[in-house]
């Protein structure tokens, strides 16, 4: 569909019908837009009978919508297969150009923004100045720096240093470091500072995670955040982390998952937006088996998704906005692939209708990228960050993930080119973990027991 003569003439796209995230619902009409949207019905015939020239698409059979927000995606990671691998085999220079070959499939699936919550080395802040610059086409992102930990460690485990920097994390010990280190982030240009409430450690008893920061210290850091001018998000994989963020005032949490009740009355009186990020547990659980994932994993994320889904619904429905985040960047969640996920997962698990999910994946999600009444919606004079989608996803929700659903998309009104493919990548030297064997070389499983027994 690469007709376009000209991004500068703008764009009438008629006979299709246009999503409205506000009311939730989908007319068929026409909708014109340059690089703001300026209306549709007659408003969109009207302006394009004025101008000299304009893009006319046909949009039969397709719908109109904002483009989708991923609002918990990693960017600089390059979807490695465990944390050993994505601390000790990236280097800064590669990990950037990769990245924004890595952005282009998120263009492709129909995602015009993204937040990138944490990073390696500084490799997402690069990205963000470069897309905007006009370097490289990519989504519009937001981005935090290194994710604040305590020496207790988060999701890496014993991978987490006593002190100091490794992989996407700083390790802060005090309260003097939480507030230098928010500063230093500050001054590196960071729109979010992002805390690891939680963590895991070797014979953990409890669901979840553990809480690995105290109410007074993330007081701390999201006051010192606050100072600066910078909103503060928290990865709260447990009910007194979600309730104790909420508390401390922080703007954003990621997951929220095993919420008790004074978890969900704290973001429920705070209203503080909640990101599940559910597709990692998702994807897992539904397809682990074909990808020699753990049984034992695959059954605790379904449980974790199964259990959660109940308290994240009625906090939904008490007023907190939920935004659809993937956790793209994993070798679970690859790029480009499940920013779709999300939504099937609020539509099947928390019982929200298309629209509604649709809603949380563009509107919603807004507030991640901090731009919320400027994108999200089809509105006039919202930036016009807008997808053409073969099909009626108000109808499937999957239909997102298909197979050529995307048929165009355009980030400020330029139309961005989807259709040429990506050059294919080959191995980069040191970039992956190598194992000496995928099981151990025990007498029994290289020669086999009888082998074994004639040996002797």
């Amino acid at each position: 569909m690469n007709d376009v003569k000209d991004n500068r003439h703008g764009f009438l796209i008629e006979n299709c019908r246009v999503f409205d995230a506000v009311s939730g619902e989908a007319v068929k009409t026409a909708i014109a837009f340059n690089d703001r949207i300026i209306g549709t019905r007659q408003a969109a015939h009207d302006w394009a009978a004025s101008q000299a020239e304009v893009n006319r698409i046909d949009g039969s059979g397709m719908t109109v919508m904002p483009g989708l927000i991923d609002a918990h995606c990693h960017i600089s990671f390059d979807e490695p297969y465990s944390n050993d691998e994505l601390f000790f085999h990236r280097r800064e220079g590669l990990a950037a150009i990769v990245a924004g070959h890595n952005a282009q499939k998120l263009l492709r699936a129909g995602v015009t923004g993204f937040f990138d919550a944490d990073t390696i080395f500084n490799v997402s802040l690069d990205l963000r100045d470069a897309i905007e610059g006009g370097v490289i086409p990519g989504p519009r992102m937001t981005c935090g720096g290194n994710a604040l930990f305590t020496s207790v460690g988060g999701t890496a485990g014993m991978l987490v240093p006593d002190e100091g920097r490794i992989g996407y994390l700083k390790v802060t010990r005090t309260r003097d470091e939480i507030v230098t280190e928010v500063r230093q982030q500050a001054k590196r240009g960071v729109d979010w500072i992002k805390i690891h409430v939680t963590g895991l450690i070797p014979r953990q008893r409890e669901e979840g995670e553990i809480q690995v920061w105290t109410l007074d210290e993330l007081r701390v850091a999201a006051d010192t955040a606050h100072d600066l001018g910078l909103p503060i998000v928290g990865h709260c994989r447990n009910a007194s982390s979600t309730r104790d963020a909420a508390r401390a005032g922080f703007d954003m949490i990621l997951h929220a998952t095993y919420m008790d009740e004074e978890a969900l009355e704290a973001v429920i009186q705070r209203k503080v937006p909640i990101v599940p990020t559910l597709t990692f547990q998702a994807v897992l659980a539904d397809h682990g088996d074909k990808v020699g994932a753990s049984p034992y994993l695959q059954k605790l994320f379904a449980k974790e998704i199964a259990e959660s889904s109940v308290q994240l619904r009625r906090a939904y429905d008490a007023g907190v906005p939920l935004l659809c985040g993937t956790e793209s960047g994993f070798s679970i969640t690859p790029y480009g692939e499940w920013h779709w996920r999300e939504l099937q997962v609020f539509v099947d698990n928390l019982g929200l209708t298309p629209a509604q999910a649709l809603i949380c994946a563009t509107r919603e999600s807004a507030r991640a990228l901090r731009l919320e009444g400027k994108v999200g919606t089809l509105e006039p004079g919202r930036i016009a960050d807008v997808i053409l989608v073969r099909g009626d996803p108000l109808a499937d929700v999957t239909l997102l993930g298909k197979p050529g659903a995307i048929a165009r998309v355009f980030v400020g009104g330029r139309s961005l080119d989807i259709d040429t493919p990506l050059p294919s990548r080959l191995p980069l030297p040191s970039w992956r973990v190598s194992n000496y064997s995928a099981i151990p070389a025990t007498r029994a499983a290289t020669l086999g027991h009888g082998e074994e027994l004639k040996q002797q």
